[in-house]
């Protein structure tokens, strides 16, 4: 069985998206005569933490730790709630006070690429003597946070290795780049790294087309698109018998859909049979001025903010929506970012509501697997007509999800599919 070594920064008992991935990855690998060695920090500060997940780790994975040093701590001390927040890459979109003008400025350009840094020298040490002792000869790393790619280029430097960097986002093109407040040698730094590592790196894995096309401008070395998707971790549940409709994640100002809000308070009026079924669920973390939308249009009666919930939590939310929301900002950077959440809304198989920019890979993915519908940020009627359709389904007791062409999602096709590209 070949020897396979990972290094990542978010395992369980790390909460939010980024810990599914390789999560799933390491549990399938072995049906493909691979087997993984998984390294991670001992002490990180994971801005969202899911015990549950623990007990999703495999038997018999090793997993190998090291001590990180991350500076949130010491930031923490100007303020604890704003440096958890900016450690979990959720930017303010309103007019940051001083303190996060400051962290942002230290964060964007003293800890380049990111805050992580600090754990890539001792990393390579460390693992120098697991590659000789375990006769490895695969390595892979996945950001964000992008340091650990440096993690594998110092390693691919110094040994006869074959390396494989994962991007579950991209790197300078990410919209939060932009407000990191660089200076322009700071910017040009990030993108001397990202293109060493993209040049350097044996073969590439990106989640969506969008980010495959932009690295193929910078690199000729092979990048094979591999989405996230679910498992089988669903237990039979009954339908919400209110109409709910339901957004797990971060919702924060860039995604709040004001054509919703706006289509659900014009249901209202014209519909009291809608207004007493209605249910907003919002599950995940909320910004201020989403829930000042919802307030204004007096939608607010009708609204649950649930907070964070467990994995297993969210999975059951997801089946027994009637509807399921996913969301993105309206801009360019963002049409090539495709949610982790929107695979598990697949399997829950509820129709599902994309709202974002134009060409979304997302959206269109959901219209192609005709799971639910797409539509613009600002096409108030195209939402109105719709959420109508499906009340008036829901109503009739028939609003059901016949999506096609999922089974391509499952995480064990996935990984099989890394397994031949390794």
């Amino acid at each position: 069985m070949q020897k396979v070594l990972v290094i990542a920064y978010y395992w369980p008992p790390a909460g939010g998206p980024g810990v599914q991935r390789w999560l799933k990855f390491v549990k399938y690998l072995p049906d493909f005569d691979i087997q993984p060695i998984v390294y991670v920090p001992e002490n990180p500060s994971y801005p969202l933490v899911d015990e549950d997940l623990v007990n999703g780790v495999p038997e018999g994975i090793r997993v190998l730790k090291e001590p990180i040093k991350e500076p949130y701590a010491w930031a923490s001390l100007l303020s604890k709630k704003k440096t958890k927040t900016i450690s979990s890459g959720i930017i303010p979109d309103k007019q940051p006070t001083l303190v996060e003008k400051v962290l942002l400025w230290v964060r964007g350009n003293f800890f380049i690429p990111d805050a992580r840094k600090f754990w890539v020298k001792p990393s390579i040490h460390f693992l120098a003597k697991v590659i000789a002792d375990e006769g490895i000869k695969t390595i892979i790393t996945t950001g964000p946070p992008h340091s650990l790619h440096l993690i594998g280029l110092g390693l691919k430097k110094r040994y006869d290795i074959h390396w494989i960097a994962d991007f579950r986002d991209p790197w300078t093109s990410i919209g939060y780049h932009k407000k990191l407040r660089l200076t322009s040698f700071a910017r040009r730094k990030h993108q001397n790294l990202e293109r060493e590592v993209l040049v350097s790196a044996d073969k590439i894995v990106v989640t969506s087309h969008t980010t495959k096309k932009e690295f193929e401008a910078i690199t000729p070395k092979p990048i094979k698109v591999i989405t996230n998707g679910y498992d089988d971790d669903l237990q039979p549940v009954s339908l919400d018998s209110k109409f709910t409709i339901s957004h797990i994640g971060s919702l924060l100002t860039g995604r709040n859909p004001k054509g919703l809000w706006q289509a659900i308070k014009e249901l209202i009026a014209e519909n009291e049979a809608f207004q007493n079924a209605l249910s907003i669920q919002l599950a995940g973390v909320v910004g201020e001025e989403v829930l000042q939308s919802i307030q204004e249009l007096g939608l607010e009666s009708s609204t649950k903010v649930l907070g964070y919930l467990s994995h297993e939590k969210v999975l059951e939310l997801q089946q027994k929506s009637q509807v399921l929301l996913v969301l993105e900002i309206d801009s360019e950077e963002t049409k090539g970012i495709i949610p982790g959440k929107l695979f598990e809304y697949l399997n829950a198989k509820r129709p599902i509501l994309a709202i974002g920019p134009k060409d979304w890979e997302a959206g269109e993915m959901v219209e192609h697997s005709e799971a639910g519908a797409f539509y613009h940020q600002e096409d108030t009627v195209g939402i109105k007509t719709v959420l109508l359709d499906w009340f008036n389904r829901y109503e009739k007791g028939n609003l059901e999800c016949h999506s096609k062409g999922v089974e391509k999602f499952h995480r064990k096709a996935l990984t099989e599919s890394l397994a031949k590209f390794i």
